[in-house]
């Protein structure tokens, strides 16, 4: 039994001329824009709308003939029994693909179909336009920016027989290559190229897919991009005044620059008349202001600077009181309080007896930048600097202690 030696299987010589499998054009095979192993190579490789396998022997053609005359036969004699099993109903937005005998047939439909039992295999295939969302992922933008961004995608199938044959589970496929051609692109862009051409990019992003996936039989109809939150600001810092704000609760359902204007409103919202906004949209790496001669080097410094500023007109305007919970950069954690709610106000280190109207967690650095006027509260908090817990709106009231300090 053992006494044969082993022989090597026949190896696939490399310098042989390739096919370009079953559904895939020969012109467009050699062509430099070809992904390998696409081509179906354990197919009968037949030409477009031709299912002739050349594949297959004259014995084997003859048995196929016999038994599927055999089986018409059959179906004929017991025709009013079989009826309800061998004929299908096809509407016009489907498809049915049949293996008989294991090879692969021409797509039939729409209308009545006859299917024969025993030997047939089929599965239907709906042509209709569907859609699926790919949930917001972070992207790493050329810039080392860190974007979340996540995407509606239409599609539909335009070859049923591709469709079937090509690819397992088409809809986790596409929704795997969607993903993946996602972050690829647009790690790509920088963070401004991203937020001010979306549709452009969303159009690019749809050519991709569709190079990916033109040889399962599916096409994308439309490429929808959705921008979240800014993650992480650029190395070399944003080029425009575009910011992303990250979700806030109540505004989720609105896109990125409607919950913009609408975070703009809000903190306008119930306060006094000023001659100026309270938050303008600038570039948060801004220059310091020419006003400002001395410049704290540390928060204690600046605790010193607020208590100089404080008055009974600050605390009308602002009315709240603030625990700051500030990281330095060695590791260590320190808490700081300004209560604004009373007499003349008041600051200090510790935390507050009471509970506090905002909690706002930050670094030493971004506080100290935040209070001369370098880094506005709004653009912290778009960039995730600066953490709130509370309400928002009363956050973005230390606006007016910016500005004194400022003066």
């Amino acid at each position: 039994m053992f006494s044969k030696s082993y022989e090597l299987l026949p190896q696939r010589d490399s310098a042989a001329p390739r096919t370009p499998g079953l559904f895939v054009d020969s012109d467009s095979f050699t062509q430099p824009r070809y992904h390998k192993g696409l081509s179906f190579d354990y197919i009968p490789n037949v030409s477009e709308n031709d299912f002739t396998d050349t594949s297959q022997g004259w014995l084997s053609w003859i048995c196929n003939l016999v038994v599927i005359f055999l089986v018409h036969i059959c179906t004929f004699i017991t025709f009013p029994i079989t009826g309800w099993f061998v004929l299908k109903m096809v509407p016009n937005y489907q498809r049915i693909v049949v293996f008989r005998l294991g090879r692969i047939c021409p797509p039939k439909g729409p209308g009545i179909v006859l299917v024969l039992p025993l030997i047939d295999q089929w599965q239907r295939v709906d042509l209709r336009t569907r859609a699926f969302n790919i949930p917001p992922c972070q992207v790493t933008t050329r810039d080392g920016g860190v974007l979340s961004v996540g995407a509606d995608i239409q599609f539909r199938i335009w070859n049923p027989v591709m469709s079937v044959v090509s690819v397992q589970d088409l809809n986790a496929s596409t929704r795997m290559t969607a993903q993946n051609a996602l972050t690829h692109s647009l790690g790509k862009k920088t963070v401004r190229e991203i937020q001010t051409e979306r549709v452009k990019l969303g159009e690019y992003l749809g050519m991709d897919i569709n190079e990916m996936t033109k040889p399962w039989g599916l096409e994308v109809d439309r490429v929808e991009l959705t921008l979240g939150s800014l993650l992480k600001a650029p190395e070399e810092g944003p080029s425009g005044p575009l910011i992303m704000p990250p979700s806030v609760p109540g505004l989720e359902g609105l896109t990125g620059p409607i919950q913009q204007l609408a975070m703009h409103f809000l903190s306008h919202s119930n306060s006094q008349p000023q001659q100026e906004d309270s938050i303008t949209f600038t570039d948060e790496l801004s220059s310091v202001p020419q006003a400002v001669v001395a410049t704290p080097s540390s928060v204690e410094e600046l605790l010193g600077s607020v208590k100089l500023v404080l008055s009974e007109t600050l605390v009308c305007q602002v009315g709240a009181c603030f625990q700051f919970d500030i990281s330095s950069r060695d590791g260590q954690h320190h808490s700081y309080y300004l209560d604004l709610s009373q007499g003349s106000g008041a600051v200090g280190a510790g935390s507050l007896c009471r509970e506090p109207d905002v909690t706002l967690s930050m670094s030493d650095s971004d506080l100290v930048a935040m209070l001369q006027g370098q880094l506005r509260p709004f653009a912290a908090y778009a960039s995730g600097r600066l953490k709130i817990q509370g309400d928002i709106k009363t956050a973005m009231k230390l606006e007016e202690l910016i500005k004194l300090l400022k003066k």
